[in-house]
C-alpha cells in the first residue's frame, strides 16, 4: 500500500520543541521530492520545508534557523525538526512526497501553546 504517515505532533509551549515524522510505505524517500506543508485554520496550505533526492533542502523565511528537514533512507522516514516553536507555527502538518504524482499523508496537529 502506498502512503506516508504522519507522527509526533501534540500541544507543546512557546519556545518548545518537536519532531515530527513521515513514515513512508509503497515508495522509497531516498528517490522522491520530500516536503513538509502546513495549514491553519482559515488559511492556504503553505509549504514549510523540501528535501531533494540528492538531499538538498529549502526552508520557508518564517521557520529558517528553527526548523530542520531530514530523511532517513534505512527507515523510509522524512523528519521535521521543530524548534524555538512560536503559536504562529499552529497548524496541521504535512508530508508530502513527489515524483510523477504527489501523495500526501493525512497530517499531523501541532498546537503551540503562549
Amino acid at each position: 500500500q502506498v502512503q506516508l504517515v504522519e507522527s509526533g505532533g501534540g500541544l507543546v509551549q512557546a519556545g518548545g520543541s518537536l519532531r515530527l515524522s513521515c513514515a513512508a510505505s509503497g515508495i522509497l524517500v531516498s528517490i522522491y521530492a520530500m516536503a513538509w506543508y502546513r495549514q491553519a485554520p482559515g488559511k492556504e496550505r503553505e509549504l514549510v520545508a523540501t528535501i531533494t533526492s540528492g538531499g538538498s533542502t529549502n526552508y520557508a523565511d518564517s521557520v529558517k534557523g528553527r526548523f530542520t528537514i531530514s530523511r532517513d533512507n534505512a527507515k523510509n522516514t522524512v523528519y521535521l525538526e521543530m524548534n524555538s516553536l512560536k503559536s504562529e507555527d499552529t497548524a496541521v502538518y504535512y508530508c508530502s512526497g513527489t515524483r510523477l504524482y504527489t501523495l500526501w499523508g493525512q497530517g499531523t496537529q501541532v498546537t503551540v501553546s503562549s
